[in-house]
């Protein structure tokens, strides 16, 4: 029928080229953004340095960065900058990604962006049940750490400039966010 809505599912995912994109589905829709800048990569970098030492040294879980498939259900395929798994949620670990919410998705925010990750993907980690959701802002330099409480994601900590800061869900975490800007 004309007008019907196309539900595309991980096996059309799957089929999607290799082209340098990156592809996602939210809740049946595809979902095409640029790759990331060379900035963009580089605060990720760094992050990542930071939490996987962090997590490493302590046996915390485990960190990983996109690309990385997060699949969320078989119609919300997520590719998040940086996931961190507590050991409750490493089996969720598979050949095709992650299956199912992980402890923490962080985002970084480029032009392309800002506003899917922070209204529609932020919905779907909401949904989905993703405890930690943190959006770093290279703009602003920011880093927002928001928790999941009652359904809805309230914001823990803003942090910025110079001064070590521990975001959620890791309480003895010295980030100091002027580290990540490259």
């Amino acid at each position: 029928m004309e007008g019907e809505r196309v539900v595309l599912t991980y096996k059309d995912y799957e089929a999607l080229p290799a082209d340098g994109r990156r592809y996602e589905i939210h809740e049946g829709e595809l979902s095409v953004t640029p790759a990331p800048s060379p900035r963009h990569q580089r605060i990720s970098r760094n992050l990542f340095d930071i939490l996987h030492q962090h997590v490493k040294v302590r046996s915390l879980g485990e960190v990983l960065f996109s690309p990385l498939d997060c699949i969320l259900d078989e119609t919300t395929i997520v590719q998040p900058d940086l996931v961190y798994l507590d050991p409750t949620r490493l089996g969720r670990v598979s050949d095709r990604g992650i299956e199912g919410p992980p402890t923490l998705v962080v985002e970084i925010l480029s032009p392309t962006t800002t506003i899917i990750d922070r209204s529609t993907k932020r919905q779907l980690y909401r949904r989905h049940g993703v405890p930690y959701y943190w959006i770093v802002d290279p703009e602003a330099r920011t880093v927002e750490a928001y928790v999941l409480a009652e359904g809805s994601y309230q914001l823990a900590t803003r942090a910025f400039g110079a001064e070590p800061v521990s975001l959620p869900p890791f309480p003895d975490l010295a980030l100091v966010p002027a580290s990540l800007w490259p």
